[in-house]
């Protein structure tokens, strides 16, 4: 076996060398292409992210003003990190993890606090036996509470805070004697960044939950609806211009026909919008305490219509097509009893409500020839039942589409 010639690996190496600037230069344009998709897609992104450099700011104030720096000393640094992990993009999400953060700091402070109390009263030699046994009770009595399934949904980010919190106040307190000044600053660092958090997120630009849950809800209803028009083109092979053709159907877009993965797959971001919902106070439209279940319960039957819509895609898909209900007939006389069934079914159906549509529509001078044309599908229509036998089916089929297209010129 030849062993490679070192004139090559010396070219490779520097070839790739040469060319790592222009690797690096197409990445950063990469990067900055894809930054600004995302600002134009939406721009209360940019917006959000304006907001959470506004707040961390603010804050470091606290650090670097030497006054308050006095007040605070170390534990100003506490108020930065707040910001860093309650500021989300919407105000119900950071309502929701402000609120467990300082409903939480403050009950754990309070609680270590007293731990600590109980425990330095019992003696220098059973003073960290006890504090390490309230720190076990307590750390375990929190995280098992993590599992009960509306803590989990709502205060799940609060109990940990209350477990963090509880566990550095007690043994921290162990070595340090001034433990309530410790516990005050921290909390009050706490506070202020926590409250900080809510002021921009609700008055500067506030991107709100339920909006979005409302919009979300409204879009897969949309998505769903759009499925349909663009299945019954599909389906009957119709064309743009409403005419039939055997080769080619139309649909307004192919990416259509899949949207109804979307609304399949949206079942945690709606669960997070509800629980971000709640959080909310009344704005716009959406008064306090507004039915956000409901919702939910609509995005519930939503996924419901998907996945019988997914049923239909895959029919679409399949080697079994519709225009070809005869061929069904003739696998046994059961199912070419159904086949007749559903096409009588489908062309009644339609019937009735292409006679409607045309007494609707009867005086309008603009809709004249599109009517003409729909009433006269009426009329032969009518006549289908003095057809018989296996040619019923099919000449049933064909009166259906061409019912169905002088419906949809029509609209």
């Amino acid at each position: 076996m030849a062993s490679p010639n070192p004139n090559q690996e010396k070219e490779g190496v520097v070839g790739r060398a040469m060319a790592m600037p222009k690797v690096v230069k197409k990445k950063v344009l990469d990067i900055l292409r894809l930054a600004k998709e995302i600002a134009q897609d939406d721009p209360r992104k940019v917006i959000h992210s304006l907001k959470v450099g506004l707040s961390i700011s603010m804050v470091s104030l606290f650090y670097y003003y030497q006054p308050l720096y006095d007040s605070f000393g170390l534990s100003a640094m506490w108020a930065v990190m707040t910001v860093v992990l309650v500021f989300e993009y919407t105000v119900g999400a950071t309502l929701a993890r402000g609120l467990n953060r300082t409903v939480a700091t403050l009950g754990a402070g309070a609680l270590g606090i007293g731990a600590h109390h109980i425990a330095s009263l019992s003696g220098a030699t059973a003073e960290p036996i006890l504090i390490g046994a309230f720190v076990f009770v307590i750390a375990a009595i929190a995280s098992f509470i993590r599992f009960f399934p509306k803590v989990m949904a709502r205060y799940d980010y609060g109990m940990m805070i209350f477990i963090l919190t509880f566990s550095l106040i007690s043994v921290s307190g162990f070595r340090d004697e001034q433990v309530l000044k410790m516990a005050h600053q921290r909390l009050s660092a706490i506070s202020i960044g926590g409250l900080a958090c809510v002021v921009i997120s609700i008055f500067v630009r506030p991107v709100w939950a339920g909006d979005e849950f409302h919009h979300s809800t409204a879009n897969k209803l949309e998505i769903l609806g759009d499925f349909l028009e663009a299945f019954v083109f599909e389906y009957f092979k119709i064309s743009k211009e409403g005419k039939f053709e055997d080769n080619k159907g139309y649909s307004k877009d192919k990416s259509v026909l899949e949207g109804y993965k979307k609304v399949l797959n949206s079942k945690s971001s709606d669960e997070a919008l509800v629980n971000f919902a709640r959080w909310e106070p009344g704005h716009g439209k959406f008064k306090f305490r507004h039915p956000w279940n409901l919702y939910f319960r609509i995005g519930t039957f939503s996924r419901q219509c998907a996945c019988r819509m997914e049923a239909l895609h895959a029919h679409l898909s399949s080697d079994i097509q519709d225009g070809h209900i005869e061929s069904l007939g003739k696998q046994t006389p059961l199912n070419g009893m159904l086949a007749a069934e559903s096409s009588n079914h489908l062309l009644d159906t339609l019937f009735t409500q292409a006679a409607r549509q045309l007494e609707y529509f009867k005086g309008n001078s603009a809709l004249g020839p599109k009517t003409d044309s729909l009433a006269e599908a009426l009329a032969i229509v009518q006549h289908h039942d003095t057809v018989t036998g296996t040619e019923k089916q099919h000449v049933v089929d064909d009166y259906a589409k061409r019912l169905l297209i002088c419906y949809i010129k029509l609209q």
